[in-house]
């Protein structure tokens, strides 16, 4: 059966249809990180959100180019384009090389990222290698006449585009507000309104990253790189532009805006965003003290952290909430969704102790429609979860001998599990039985030691079978007696 992506567009905060303007080809742009600190829960969050539509695009039968850039230059402390460059001022800091300090983070960026199993975009270019192609937009849109020159530095002009077009399309925003509201900052007497923002700077004698332009030695504002180099790689009208929701107002207001001054039309069809992570209701920030790193939740070297997380419980938490729902972070929330996945782990790698039966007493059939369905309804990945852990109920109940599953019933569990718990949601089987099960020389010693602890059993020395079970234990081994004998698994 062909399968159907209905997804949120948060242009038109409706669900619609997914229908590719270039079907069957995706094009999908996706704003990545800016590479100045260690990945963090929210990095996490983003990447596997567009990590699952890349997957599933794809397994439905699209051919996707997946871009998601590298931003390097031009992002400044505020969005009133104002303040250090956040890369320039941390090379200043720690005095080095702003592209050393791009290539320190973006490899630690690229590590987490390949822990929490997320497959690699297309193509990921960097703001810094597109200056060029950057200054060929500004110029464009000088020419539609919706930018000016100040001082040596070009700013879009909010006020002019609103009378031919609409900012604040995504964000559902005001310009009269806007007016209103934005307070005046330092610095801003060269903008003719003070909602208008940044096309280029023109850098002070201390600035660092600068290159020559037609106004003056500066560099590109932050929402210039993504507009041009989304048009770059997908053209003046693609599919879907993703990112946090945090990016709505106003980076991607200001991409719309961008866009629309060169091309005259909207160039992105569908726009989505995740939402946030929080703690204990709050935004996860390092000024209030409640901010972690993927490498500490890997390693638990974090005084918020009880013990350290495998990459794919996290990856695991992050998909047991759907994509534009919050998720508040705890250490019990972290090790509900590991026992979670070790349940849907164990049940997958028991599928073959499952007695088949002439006829079945379970319905299975529905399960793998029941996944799809969840995914078309706007890539819902907790139902998906939660499927599978019925799958999970199916196979643990059918081993307890509680109900009969066929032949057919049982390929059709370890594919239900192949294609969305390992293939979609991307989780990787790390479970202990799995990794050390592949080794023969592992599994043989572990099950003579049980195969020895029940003949002692039968000969009713206890005491030997009481002390293989205890050393077991202590070695880090969960020892479980069945009908059929021992099953054994690490803690």
């Amino acid at each position: 059966m062909e399968q159907k992506l209905s997804i949120y567009n948060t242009l038109t905060r409706t669900k619609e249809l997914f229908e590719p303007i270039h079907a069957p080809n995706v094009g999908m742009y996706v704003c990545g990180p800016t590479v100045y600190s260690d990945a963090h829960l929210g990095h996490a969050r983003h990447g596997i959100t567009f990590d699952l539509l890349f997957r599933y695009l794809k397994h439905i039968g699209y051919k996707v180019r997946y871009v998601r850039n590298i931003t390097d230059v031009g992002h400044l402390e505020n969005d009133a384009d104002e303040g250090d460059d956040k890369i320039a001022k941390k090379a200043r800091l720690e005095q080095l090389e702003p592209m050393e300090i791009v290539q320190y983070y973006s490899n630690r960026y690229h590590k987490v990222m390949d822990e929490l199993n997320t497959l690699p975009p297309s193509i990921e270019p960097h703001a810094s290698g597109h200056i060029i192609e950057q200054i060929e937009t500004i110029q464009e849109i000088l020419k539609n006449g919706y930018a000016y020159e100040s001082n040596g530095s070009v700013y879009f002009d909010v006020v002019k585009y609103n009378k031919d077009f609409n900012y604040g399309i995504l964000s559902h925003r005001n310009i009269e507000e806007m007016l209103n509201t934005t307070r005046e900052l330092d610095g801003q007497h060269e903008k003719r309104s003070k909602v208008d923002f940044a096309l280029w700077k023109k850098a002070s004698p201390e600035h660092i990253m600068r290159w020559p332009s037609p106004w003056s030695d500066g560099f590109p504002g932050w929402h210039l790189e993504c507009s041009t180099m989304s048009m770059k790689y997908l053209g003046t009208e693609f599919d879907i532009h993703g990112g946090g929701l945090d990016l709505i107002f106003p980076h991607h207001e200001c991409e719309i805006a961008q866009n629309t001054a060169v091309e005259k039309h909207q160039v992105v069809k569908y726009w989505m965003h995740n939402n946030m992570i929080t703690m204990k209701g709050q935004k996860m920030a390092r000024s209030l003290g409640n901010f972690i790193t993927l490498e500490q939740l890997f390693s638990g070297e974090n005084e918020l952290l009880e013990k350290a997380y495998s990459p794919m419980t996290v990856r695991f938490f992050i998909l047991q909430a759907h994509y534009r729902s919050t998720i508040d972070f705890s250490n019990e929330a972290l090790q509900a969704a590991e026992k979670s996945l070790e349940r849907l782990f164990e049940a997958y790698n028991r599928i073959d102790k499952i007695q088949i039966a002439e006829t079945s007493s379970a319905e299975v059939r529905g399960l793998r429609q029941a996944c799809y369905d969840a995914l078309n309804d706007d890539m819902n990945s907790a139902i998906v979860i939660a499927h599978l852990c019925e799958a999970a109920t199916t196979i643990n109940s059918a081993i307890a001998g509680n109900i009969s599953l066929t032949e057919e019933d049982t390929k059709e569990l370890k594919n239900i599990f192949d294609t969305f718990l390992f293939e979609i949601l991307g989780i990787k089987n790390n479970s202990s039985n799995a990794n050390n099960e592949n080794s023969e020389a592992y599994s043989k010693a572990v099950n003579l030691l049980l195969d020895i602890r029940q003949k002692a059993k039968e000969n009713k020395d206890w005491a030997t079978s009481d002390q293989i079970r205890n050393e077991l234990t202590k070695a880090g081994f969960d020892i479980k007696d069945g009908k059929d004998g021992a099953e054994w698994k690490l803690k």
